[in-house]
């Protein structure tokens, strides 16, 4: 039995009248009559009561028309199911993303994305950038945020962002009252930074940048995220380097202070694995490039004049 033959059957039960089912099928009689025969041979069930003038369904034509009804129907959901699905339309995605994406770009992004995808169902994932690389290669998220990526094999990379690095300073420090510091004059300081296995791009930058200004930093404790951080540096701790949207985050006893020319600059990236072929991620990364095109880069953290 094939699906045709359900349709042709439906057909016949609605009109009880072959010529103007085949007209609905744009067949011609005699074929349609062949073939209703056929699956009343191959159910071994009588389902039409014929005569020259009139058509009517058997008891056992009434039951099989409200299942074949079914089954279509049901054809016919799966059908626009795979459609939805091939256009992103319904279906998961897990996103991993480092905790000061959640300052600035994340909630814009995923706020896009789920007023013009509200079936997908997105899940959320807060992790350090090396076991977000993990997971990604595990599959356990399909895409990730965080900044200063290097180079993994099977990885994509794309920028979101890019915003200059500001000084986190304890309230007290003896440079808190001036409105532009230069990096170098952080050459005594001690440092509150990441452990390198958990961001080794951002850890990388950091040494890089002081090392241009002339120092290697002096790291006296380590922190797993952006809020530790902070709040290690309000704890007098040490001094830090952070990202300038992290001033969204207010801490009691900090303060940030821009960096005087040339602004070292930091770079936020969406990570997925190459061979994914998820429409949901295709979905995703389109609003994502759509809402970058709207807002423009200066909204996004560009370059300071």
């Amino acid at each position: 039995m094939e699906l045709r033959h359900l349709r042709y059957f439906v057909a016949v039960a609605e009109h009880l009248h072959f010529g103007r089912a085949a007209r609905q099928l744009r067949m011609t009689q005699p074929p349609l009559s062949q073939q209703i025969r056929r699956l009343e041979n191959e159910l071994e069930v009588q389902l039409f009561r014929r005569t020259r003038r009139h058509v009517e369904l058997t008891y056992a034509g009434r039951v099989f028309l409200k299942q074949a009804r079914e089954v279509l129907a049901q054809v016919e959901q799966a059908v626009l199911a795979a459609r939805r699905a091939n256009r992103g339309e319904i279906g998961e995605l897990a996103v991993g993303f480092v905790g000061s994406a959640t300052y600035h770009i994340l909630p814009l992004i995923v706020s896009a994305f789920r007023r013009r995808f509200p079936t997908v169902h997105v899940t959320l994932r807060e992790l350090v950038p090396a076991d977000q690389v993990e997971a990604l290669q595990a599959g356990k998220i399909q895409l990730g945020f965080f900044r200063a990526p290097t180079e993994e094999d099977g990885l994509s990379f794309e920028p979101v962002f890019r915003e200059p690095l500001v000084a986190a300073l304890p309230e007290s420090h003896r440079l808190s009252a001036q409105a532009r510091i230069r990096l170098a004059s952080l050459a005594r300081e001690a440092f509150v930074s990441f452990p390198r296995p958990l961001g080794p791009g951002y850890y990388d930058l950091l040494v890089s940048l002081c090392r241009q200004a002339g120092f290697s930093p002096d790291i006296v404790q380590e922190a797993s995220g952006m809020e530790t951080l902070v709040s290690l540096v309000a704890a007098g701790i040490g001094v830090a380097l952070v990202p300038a949207s992290c001033q969204n985050f207010r801490r009691v006893g900090v303060v940030y202070k821009p960096i005087m020319r040339p602004c070292p600059m930091v770079e936020m990236a969406v990570v997925w694995r190459r061979d994914e072929d998820s429409p949901v991620l295709r979905a995703f990364l389109n609003v994502l490039r759509q809402v970058k095109a709207e807002r423009g880069a200066a909204k996004f953290g560009a370059e300071p004049s």
